[in-house]
């Protein structure tokens, strides 16, 4: 799907942006670009791949003339560049507005003018049902999505969306800090133990936006199934694959966090198609005739629960240690400890 093509990854110095640039020249791309403000992650990710495939440039989301520029005669969109922290954007609201929406509306509208045949944004399962100005944010960037697709029925260019659950490992999750507490000898800090998170692989994440490329229909949202877990076991399972007392201490909820995270609505699977590992909620394209839908409009019965991390598969700590082994960075560490585990 990506052989010979030009593919422009915002964010692309992330945890998400790194692992879907190495896919993609594993795919024979054409050309990747890799649009960040960090010119030392990029430094340091130019010389660690060495790939002469791979451009770099400096710009931000929030400045349409950069997205501009970085989307010319470029076939697909990866918008991954966000404000990703709970407890920072709930102090500085603004920003998260900055970047995740009206930066998201840029890339959008930047691929729009150029033509561009594909644009998948990335969201999150804060996004529904928000209670925290990130998860409010990046509603708000997936109704941007949305409205184009209803904006602009003849459009070129495809946008959708696709939607996760916690990334392990991934940069600023909690289970890298687990380990870092561990290495340092203290006891991982938990919020509040039976708290629930869905567990999924950057792997399973990067499947999906290759499959939202070449699948997509306008305004799609695509949700990724995932299983799930307690905060209080997940911590006690890094600790017994540490070989570590399993001791946390609980520090308390901090802003804006949530007892349960939902990937999908009742209202969204009311409408989704089923896909086996993953949801697709299809554009409501209705337009503002609401009188049409008064007279011949039809009532569908939503689902009695959502699909949250409550009621997802849940994994004892014996599973979330095998899940946790599937890891490279579990693995690399582990091996650290004990380099026969490196064999």
């Amino acid at each position: 799907m990506t052989a010979g093509r030009r593919v422009l990854i915002t964010g692309g110095t992330g945890s998400f942006g790194q692992t879907m640039v190495r896919r993609l020249l594993d795919r024979d791309v054409g050309e990747v670009r890799v649009l960040s403000r960090d010119e030392a992650k990029q430094d340091a990710m130019r010389r660690q791949l060495g790939d002469d495939r791979v451009r770099y440039l400096i710009g931000d989301v929030r400045d349409p003339d950069s997205v501009l520029r970085a989307s010319h005669e470029v076939d697909f969109i990866f918008h991954a560049a966000a404000l990703k922290q709970v407890p920072s954007c709930e102090f500085f609201p603004l920003e998260a507005v900055r970047t995740n929406i009206l930066g998201s509306a840029n890339v959008v509208e930047a691929a729009e003018r150029n033509g561009v045949g594909s644009v998948v944004v990335l969201s999150t399962d804060k996004a529904v049902y928000p209670v925290n100005a990130m998860g409010i944010s990046k509603a708000l960037m997936e109704k941007v999505a949305q409205a184009h697709a209803r904006n602009n029925p003849r459009s070129r260019t495809t946008v959708s969306c696709v939607r996760y659950g916690n990334v392990m490992y991934s940069r600023g999750s909690v289970i890298p800090l687990f380990v870092e507490q561990i290495k340092a000898g203290r006891a991982p800090t938990v919020t509040n133990p039976e708290m629930t998170r869905f567990l999924m692989s950057l792997t399973d994440s990067v499947e999906l936006v290759e499959h939202a490329f070449a699948h997509a229909r306008p305004g799609d949202v695509f949700i990724r199934k995932a299983v799930a877990c307690t905060i209080g076991d997940l911590a006690e399972a890094v600790c017994q694959l540490f070989d570590v007392p399993p001791k946390i201490e609980v520090i308390g909820v901090r802003h804006g966090e949530k007892q349960d995270e939902t990937l999908a609505s009742r209202e969204e699977l009311a409408q989704a198609d089923d896909f086996g590992e993953f949801f697709r909620v299809p554009v409501d394209a209705r337009d503002l005739n609401y009188a049409l839908y008064v007279s011949e409009g039809e009532f569908t019965e939503p689902p009695a629960e959502d699909f949250n991390s409550a009621n997802a598969p849940r994994l004892d700590v014996p599973q979330i240690m095998d899940l946790l082994l599937t890891l490279p960075e579990i693995r690399a560490e582990l091996a650290l400890r004990d380099p026969v585990l490196a064999c």
